[in-house]
């Protein structure tokens, strides 16, 4: 069963995202499952850090874009979600590729979200991120 109550397919989320950080940083949703998104990420110039390795504050980005879009996908219409806080553990190194995001829920309430955030490659892990989002009322 979905928890989504507002759907978004992997194109329309991808379109929604020219022109913001996600878009430069080569963010690519590619699958949004029954309860859980993934994107990819590569590991270049715009994600690495002077020693040549993926950024730390590149996969908090990952992780962020990943649970920002599910949370907002489960908010009731008039509500959207907004970050509290994120952490991040680093785990293994990156030179090059690409590394796959994937977020799932681990607490979906009506006023706040908290989301693991898992950043692959080859199936080890790179980074574990956890994020706690607030459940807001829209504003027009």
């Amino acid at each position: 069963m979905s928890i989504w109550k507002q759907y978004h397919s992997p194109e329309d989320i991808n379109k929604y995202s020219v022109d913001t950080m996600v878009e430069h940083l080569g963010i690519k949703v590619t699958e949004v499952g029954d309860n859980f998104i993934c994107a990819t990420m590569p590991v270049d110039k715009r994600t690495i850090q002077p020693y040549g390795i993926l950024h730390g504050g590149a996969s908090v980005v990952l992780a962020e874009t990943l649970g920002s879009i599910a949370g907002n996908m489960t908010c009731p219409e008039g509500f959207m979600c907004v970050g509290l806080e994120i952490n991040a553990n680093h785990i293994k190194k990156v030179t090059e590729g690409v590394v796959e995001g994937k977020a799932s829920s681990i607490h979906i309430g009506r006023s706040t979200q908290i989301w693991d955030i898992r950043i692959t490659k080859e199936e080890s892990n790179i980074c574990v991120s956890r994020l706690t989002l607030a459940v807001i009322e829209k504003k027009e």
